[in-house]
């Protein structure tokens, strides 16, 4: 990923609290010579000292196929982005686009069902765990929980993170200030989000 050095984000904890609660991410390989991609939650955990994304495919979709084995599979988190317009500067610019972006490169493992379960109550507990009676692995019945076969489990050890978090470092503290006050007055939750990491970021 092309990175200028104003957006290059490598405080490590930050990026893996990021990707953590922007979990559903883009898993792109390749089948041959054709890309291919997938839009899937991930669980994100730390063992001995390296990173591990998890998550399962339905069976049905053949990408599965390209992750065993794999050592360059390609996995991109997004969060907060918007549109920055010139006029919210004090001189004359360029309007631009602010965004977060993280890429996480690795090697993909399939799992087997006991790996895939524990996979799969991590996942459900944390949505469902706050939920009375919620639809966590344990509180599914039998029939509920065979669906299991028609999905397939896997994991990627990271072998590399790249971070590009383009928040308007490069512009004066007034510039900031009148775009975060720009994003918030659109009336859009995703504006008034990228206004408030923008904020966290000076």
């Amino acid at each position: 990923m092309y990175i200028p050095k104003y957006y290059e984000m490598k405080d490590y904890e930050n990026i893996k609290d990021f990707i953590t609660a922007n979990n559903f991410a883009t898993i792109v390989t390749n089948h041959g010579s054709t890309p291919t991609a997938s839009h899937l939650p991930l669980n994100i955990k730390e063992r001995e000292d390296s990173l591990y994304l998890s998550g399962h495919f339905a069976k049905a979709n053949k990408q599965w196929q390209t992750i065993d084995g794999n050592d360059k599979i390609l996995i991109i988190f997004s969060g907060a982005h918007g549109y920055i317009s010139s006029t919210w500067y004090e001189t004359e610019d360029v309007p631009t686009w602010d965004y977060q972006s993280v890429h996480a490169y690795g090697t993909g493992q399939l799992l087997n069902e006991e790996q895939l379960k524990k996979e799969l109550s991590m996942l459900l507990n944390r949505y469902e765990s706050n939920h009375l009676n919620g639809a966590t692995w344990e509180n599914l019945s039998e029939k509920t929980k065979q669906q299991i076969k028609g999905i397939i489990g896997f994991k990627v050890k990271v072998d590399k993170l790249e971070a590009a978090y383009k928040l308007s470092q490069n512009r004066s503290q007034n510039d900031k200030e009148n775009i975060m006050k720009e994003l918030k007055q659109t009336g859009k939750p995703l504006n008034s989000l990228l206004a408030d990491v923008i904020k966290d970021q000076q």
